[in-house]
């Protein structure tokens, strides 16, 4: 079946393997043009193997690899993407501007350099050599190289770290500037919340597999739990073993509550506490869905 245009990179059937052990085992993945893709999994999930193949710096045991549809090794494949890795060894000595101007000319319509400090909010650093630049700044100077030769499709590992609240939100919105301009974006994250504000679609790995995909409202919904926030002198461990409640923990005067049947809870707090107070209900979140899926594929794992 021919593959939409619109389909910038795909893993068809992938399987990998190291020394014996499985890293990838039969994953099927499609990114398209203008999304923002977020791939979520714990240590080992098989992250960094799926996008160490789309980038052609691996070989897949078994299974198709394409990046505009095209082998990701092939050099027209690679001039479209930019990469920002979790580790960068770059020359220290020299100055954020001629990073930029030399990484962009490897590319044949790059960024005016301004524009690429300014999307990465690197203005102020450009005459600074690299190596005198905090953690902060240089994962900042990494993100302005990802994007600085204007590319379709710009691959994200963990691009936030180190950063102060600040500057990670900065980098959100050109991450959405990007996505407006019509680049795809593949992200990997820790931050939980920093998917769930970005991504319109989340892929959930463990164990080398696919377990969930769809958009951040999808998989909260696959996950029927009810968060509830309480400023009670109820035993945590008491609470916990009540019916339909899944987790409890305890934050200062209050209690965080996870539960299936939120109606339930809810009424035995009240009988419970009658000075009970700042009571909060909400949904779960994106981060409470990714513990349930994974803690659940680890069940079976060991069931298994």
């Amino acid at each position: 079946m021919p593959i939409s245009s619109d389909v910038v990179a795909r893993l068809d059937g992938v399987e990998k393997r190291y020394n014996g052990v499985t890293a990838l085992d039969g994953v099927n993945l499609l990114l398209q043009r203008g999304e923002l893709l977020a791939v979520l999994g714990p240590n080992g999930a098989g992250k960094s193997t799926s996008i160490g193949l789309l980038l052609g710096l691996m070989r897949p045991d078994r299974g198709q690899v394409e990046l505009f549809g095209l082998d990701p090794q092939r050099i027209d494949a690679r001039r479209r993407i930019g990469v920002m890795l979790q580790t960068a060894m770059l020359p220290p000595t020299l100055r954020v501007g001629e990073l930029l101007r030399l990484v962009a000319s490897y590319y044949p319509q790059p960024r005016p350099l301004e524009e690429s400090a300014a999307l990465a909010g690197i203005g102020d650093l450009l005459n600074r050599p690299y190596g005198k630049l905090s953690g902060g700044q240089q994962r900042r100077v990494q993100f302005a190289l990802a994007l600085c030769g204007r590319p379709e499709l710009v691959f994200l590992d963990e691009p936030t770290v180190g950063m102060d609240i600040d500057a990670r939100r900065k980098l959100w919105n050109a991450m959405r500037t990007l996505v407006a301009e019509g680049c795809s974006v593949v992200l990997t994250s820790h931050y939980l919340e920093e998917a769930e504000a970005l991504a319109q679609r989340v892929i959930v790995m463990a164990k080398g597999r696919v377990l969930s995909e769809g958009s951040v409202d999808a998989l909260r919904a696959q996950v029927p739990l009810t968060r509830i926030r309480c400023a009670t002198d109820l035993d945590p461990a008491a609470v916990s073993a009540w019916p339909q409640v899944t987790s409890v923990e305890r934050e200062g005067a209050r209690l965080l509550i996870n539960t299936s049947e939120p109606e339930n809870v809810l009424r035995r707090l009240l009988d419970a506490d009658a000075g009970l107070g700042a009571l909060e209900v909400q949904r779960a979140g994106l981060a409470e869905a990714f513990t349930e899926l994974t803690r659940e594929e680890g069940e079976q794992q060991e069931a298994a």
